[in-house]
């Protein structure tokens, strides 16, 4: 199941939810295909002003996304190009709708989690 955790300043987040679940989602399945939409699990987090900060100083053109995929991606012969897409079609996703100004700040980090470690209502994934 993918999963999105993603931190953007507040007050360019408000009232843009809904519109950026739905872009962050397309991305997802623009690299996986249509059978994973279902799938996908987005947490959107509003970070207050003065809370991003870039040399130190606040900024409110950074981003984070952290996006939780099984471990074994990482082990397929594609890894480079399907890591690339998904860094790529999610920076895009997130740009569409924010602004394209926030591109530069915004990072994308893949963390892979084996299936052993990865729990659904209590219950194990694998």
């Amino acid at each position: 199941m993918p999963h999105l955790t993603v931190h953007l300043p507040e007050n360019r987040l408000t009232g843009k939810e809904s519109m950026l679940v739905t872009a962050l989602t397309d991305a997802i399945v623009s690299v996986y295909g249509e059978w994973a939409r279902d799938l996908v699990s987005i947490r959107l987090t509003g970070v207050p002003a003065g809370r991003f900060a870039q040399g130190g100083k606040a900024v409110d053109t950074s981003a984070s996304v952290v996006m939780g995929i099984r471990a074994g991606v990482f082990d397929r012969p594609d890894a480079a190009q399907i890591t690339a897409h998904l860094g790529t079609a999610l920076t895009d996703a997130l740009t569409h709708v924010i602004g394209d100004d926030m591109r530069t700040g915004t990072m994308v980090e893949l963390v892979a989690s084996p299936p052993e470690r990865t729990f659904l209502g209590g219950i194990p994934t694998a």
